[in-house]
């Protein structure tokens, strides 16, 4: 696969923050088209062809919560025209009304539907549906259907401490108000489909010396009929110079 880049993030890299680092968004500037808008939909088309349930899955119970999403997504894409919204019609009319292929296939953006089991003891949320074409060394197959302490098992600052927090977080989301957060880590590997199981890690990049670093927008936020988290992933992909470049400015 051809490899791709930005040059670089709508967020600045160098001002991190402990877990979970979560801040408040607009909901209009959710989805994000950038400069690499038109290579990077065109191969999350050719992953969902070739790859099919490696990117895209779906959970019994979660149709409604995935049409209400595809709303969502046509209602925030019309209300800002340009390029993605283009996309999007083109898309529904001539290749693809199914909810998360139609998603998966026009917007840069990864989205997961997480929803409340009744059954879980702990009251967690469970990833019920997602579209990921972009895995950053994790499987869906290993997600999808878990809840969020299974989902977050192998994140070295996942502790029960955070967990709890982070649960807090998913049962306080406001339908209308959006959080995100980002996340930053050094690659010794340009590709975007990076699928890797929870049992055959990614042996870590030298920071040092690492020539490509890979950023991650991440945005929450509450669907208002079936009351859905969906947990969106914007990636982008900069090689070193243009990484070091934005980290000095």
């Amino acid at each position: 696969m051809s490899l791709i880049f930005q040059t670089s993030t709508p967020f600045d890299v160098s001002n991190s923050k402990p877990l979970p680092g979560i801040a408040p968004l607009a909901e209009e500037d959710w989805l994000h088209v950038d400069e690499s808008f038109a290579e990077q939909v065109a191969l999350r088309a050719r992953l969902i062809h070739e790859e099919g349930q490696r990117v895209i899955a779906q959970t019994s119970g979660s149709e409604d919560a995935c049409q209400e999403l595809c709303q969502y997504v046509e209602t925030n894409l019309k209300a800002k025209g340009g390029l993605a919204w283009d996309r999007f019609q083109d898309v529904r009319l001539t290749d693809s009304r199914d909810p998360l292929e139609l998603i998966g296939k026009t917007v840069q953006e990864d989205i997961c539907i997480l929803q409340k089991d009744p059954d879980n003891p702990e009251g967690e949320h469970v990833m019920t549906a997602a579209i990921l074409c972009f895995p950053a060394s994790w499987l869906l197959s290993e997600k999808i259907n878990r809840p969020l302490t299974h989902i977050h098992g192998t994140v070295d600052d996942y502790d029960p401490n955070i967990a709890r927090r982070v649960q807090r977080l998913f049962d306080g989301i406001q339908v209308g108000r959006p959080l995100w957060r980002w996340n930053a880590l050094w690659n010794d590997t340009a590709d975007l489909f990076q699928p890797r199981s929870v049992h055959d890690p990614r042996p870590p990049a030298d920071p040092a010396t690492a020539p490509y670093l890979r950023c991650e927008r991440q945005c929450l936020l509450r669907l208002p009929e079936t009351k859905a988290v969906v947990f969106s992933i914007h990636t982008y992909m900069l090689q070193r110079q243009d990484a070091l470049l934005q980290w000095r400015s």
